[in-house]
This record gives structure tokens, sequence and C-alpha cells, in this order.
């Protein structure tokens, strides 16, 4: 027997007054679709099939590195008539799993769990107690506590608008219950739709018992209607990560400005000051420690490891007990070797950096290989662009360059060679020696600066 689930993401979503559509919405730098498709793809062996409509290319561009069957919904006339457009897909063996494009947080534990209740009758549905249920259809359930029916809020009367079971519109079903109850539905309503949740008196009607689960918590079943519940979703995803960050021995300074948007692995006793951002897939070794207001993305980094204020670093190896910042951006395809300095407004792009170097004060470094040992003064820049091609620059070991130097690559510095402040280098530079390019200097004596005309 095999799974499907199919996701509904057809909807326009209105009410996000966006030119986007809603299922493209990021939560946590992930559209929320995205969150649910791989939510489901953590069941093992599960086919993944994305009814798509308003919007429908603008989608399938934005997600089409994601393993799917991508079906088309036409016509919006329900959520029956877009789960039957995925049917020619299941078979009568599978299992279907219903989910929601606009659901981002269900746990892949509730997914299996949803599963596993629908093997013994073919149906299964996922519903949850909410202290205000209003605008749910409540689940009704019969003197055994098995679910009779779902009364929509319109249609229900005081005593079931106190109910506060809820259907969460989440279900798995065998495939020949499903294409048998989705021939049989009617859009005989105010709407004109042909609506899923029919379904369930049929079941009952045909004497099939409903299974139900319910979530750990009501933020799994949240959808996402409008801006302000996509930002309540993802101050929730954001909390559960600090909590689960700190129980993991992580301290962090206020667990309310913290944010994770991908996959974070940590070590131990490590420290994240406030408004710090993790994007892709990062990770802390052990007694690493993170300034205020800082932006890690796709990077490792190694024991001891500090990271001082307002940091910028992506795609990015740094090597243990180096220091970075405050004010510096370490851009894609750098490594940092062991401990390395690199300090205030200081900016390295696809370089390697060796063991012990030093770059400390306001200095571009681009495309360039430095070795052990070097201290690079204050505003030097590796000119590693004519307008067309980038070179590469070659720094041995122990090199001191002095400030306010230029290396024009291609270049190559060799071992030991000192480059005196103010240089321009665009040649290469001998091993041990003194180089330097400077104008002699001249004053002028009995010299007079202009002075404005009275």
């Amino acid at each position: 027997m095999g799974i499907t689930a199919i996701i509904l993401a057809a909807g326009k979503g209105t009410r996000m007054r966006s030119g986007l559509p809603k299922v493209l919405h990021k939560l946590a730098h992930m559209s929320l679709l995205e969150h649910v498709y791989q939510t489901a793809k953590t069941i093992p062996d599960c086919k993944v099939g994305i009814i798509y409509g308003h919007g429908g290319e603008l989608v399938r561009n934005e997600l089409n590195h994601l393993e799917t069957e991508w079906i088309e919904q036409s016509e919006q006339l329900g959520t029956g008539h877009a789960v039957k457009q995925a049917m020619p897909a299941i078979s009568d063996e599978d299992t279907a799993l219903i989910l929601y494009g606009d659901v981002p947080l269900t746990l892949p534990s509730t997914l299996k769990e949803l599963v596993e209740a629908s093997k013994p009758t073919g149906f299964s549905l996922l519903t949850v107690n909410l202290e205000n249920p209003a605008g749910y259809g409540r689940i009704i359930r019969n003197s055994d506590q098995m679910i009779d029916k779902i009364v929509e809020e319109k249609d229900a009367s005081d005593a079931i608008k106190e109910i506060c079971e809820v259907n969460t519109g989440m279900m798995a079903v065998s495939g020949k219950l499903l294409n048998q109850w989705l021939c049989q539905l009617e859009n005989n309503n105010a709407q004109g739709e042909y609506y899923l949740t029919d379904i369930v008196e049929m079941a009952v009607t045909g004497g099939v018992e409903i299974m139900s689960i319910q979530p750990e918590n009501e933020y799994e079943v949240m959808g996402v209607n409008n801006r302000l519940q996509l930002a309540e979703l993802e101050r929730f995803y954001q909390a559960k990560h600090a909590e689960d960050l700190m129980t993991a021995g992580i301290t962090l300074r206020d667990p309310a400005r913290i944010d994770v948007r991908g996959d974070l692995e940590v070590g131990q006793d490590i420290v994240v000051d406030i408004n710090v951002v993790f994007e892709g897939d990062v990770s802390l070794s052990n007694n690493v420690k993170i300034g205020p207001n800082t932006v890690i993305k796709n990077s490792e980094i190694g024991e001891n490891v500090e990271i001082l204020a307002n940091c910028v670093i992506e795609n990015a190896v740094i090597g243990k007990g180096t220091k970075i910042g405050p004010f510096a951006r370490i851009r894609p395809e750098t490594q940092l070797g062991e401990n390395v300095h690199v300090g205030n407004f200081v900016e390295i792009k696809k370089s390697i950096v060796a063991e012990g170097s030093k770059i400390n004060h306001l200095t571009y470094i681009g495309d360039t290989d430095i070795g052990k040992g070097v201290n690079i003064g204050a505003g030097t820049i590796t000119c590693n662009y004519d307008g067309a091609n980038k070179f590469r620059t070659v720094i041995g070991d122990n090199v001191f360059i002095g400030s306010d130097s230029q290396l024009v690559a291609p270049v190559e510095i060799a071992d030991g060679a000192t480059i005196a402040a103010g240089t321009t280098v665009t040649k290469n530079a001998p091993a041990e020696q003194l180089t330097i390019s400077r104008a002699k200097q001249v004053t002028i004596t009995g010299w007079k600066r202009p002075m404005k005309k009275q």
C-alpha cells in the first residue's frame, strides 16, 4: 500500500492583499507550501501531488525543485473537486493524505499518526479542540464517541456552537473509498461547490467508522489567511526553535529576538546575543560566541569562534579560535583558518586565509589565497576585477602588508615579503624583501595656499 499526499494549494488568498499566491508567502524564509511538502516527505515512500490553480505558473516556477506531481485545478469548484483532480494517480490500495498548502506547521509525527489511524477502517480525521472554535465546522459524536457528522458554523445551533472539537480538514482515506465517495459529491449549496467534508456523512451512512487523532497543539493546524496570522505562526515557530536551542545547552540573551530560517546544528556552551538570524544550513561548534545583529547563512563555525556585533557571514567556513568583527562581512566561498582575526569594516570574498593571519581594519580581500601569519594593514584592497574578468592574488606566509596598499591581480607576494604603506603592487613581490612604490616626497618652500578674491 502506497501513500500519496495531496496538497491543496489552488486558492487565491484574497485576504493576504497580495499579488503573490498565498502559498508562496514565507514563514522562516520558506514558502508555506514548501513547509507542507517537506513535512509530507518525512513519511517513508510518500509521493506528493500538489493541486495548483491561482497563480499556478508562478507557484510551479518558484517551487520547480520539488519532487512532486503538479495537478492543475483550472476552475476552483471546492475542496472535493480539487481532490478529484488527483485521483487518477491514486489506486484503490493507496492511502490519500489530504493536506493544505497554507497550513505549514503540522508535525511529521502527527501526519504519521494520522496515516496509522486510518488503517483499521480506511478513514481517519485530524480534529482539534479550540478555546474559540468560531468559524470552524464542529465535530458531532454519537453515544459511542465515534464521529457522526460535521456541522458547519452557519448551520450550527447555539448548543452545537458550544462544542470545541472542530474539523481541520486534514484526513487520511483509502483510495478505494475516496474514489467512491468523490463520485457521489454534489454541489447543491449556495456556493455551488463540491465540499470534501461531505464524505464524512457518506462514511457514516455506509457504516465506515471514522477514526480520529489530535495534534500536540493548535498551531499545527492553523492556516494562514492574512498577514496577522502569518506573523503569529512565525513567532510560534521561532519561539519553539528558541526553546529547543536552550534545552540543547545554548544561552540566548533574549529568546524572543532570534530567528532560525533553516537547519541549525549546535554544540555546547554557545552564547547568542540579540537579533541574530540563521539562514539555510548552519553549524555552530562548542563555545561559539555571537554578538548582536549578526546574520549567518549556510556556514560552518568552528570551536571557540567569537563573532562580534553586526557581522554578515554567508557560505563560509570559519576555523576554530577565529575572531570576526564588529561590522565584518564574510562572503561566499571564503575559508578562514584557525585563530584568524578579521576586524571592523573588513570584507572578504572567495578567499582562503590560513592560520594566525590578521586583517583588522577597513580592508577588501577578494579572490585571494593568504598564507599563515600574515598581517594586512588598514585600507588594503585587492584589485581583483578589471571590469570584465576576475583575477587571483596569492600572498605567502609571514607577509606584512602596510596600510593603504593596493594589490593589482594577478599578483603574488612571496613568503616573508614586506609591502610598504601606500604601495600599489602591480608586479610579483620577492620573498623577504621590502617592496615600495611611493612617489618621492617633496616640500615646496614659499608656497601660498590660494585665497578667495575679496
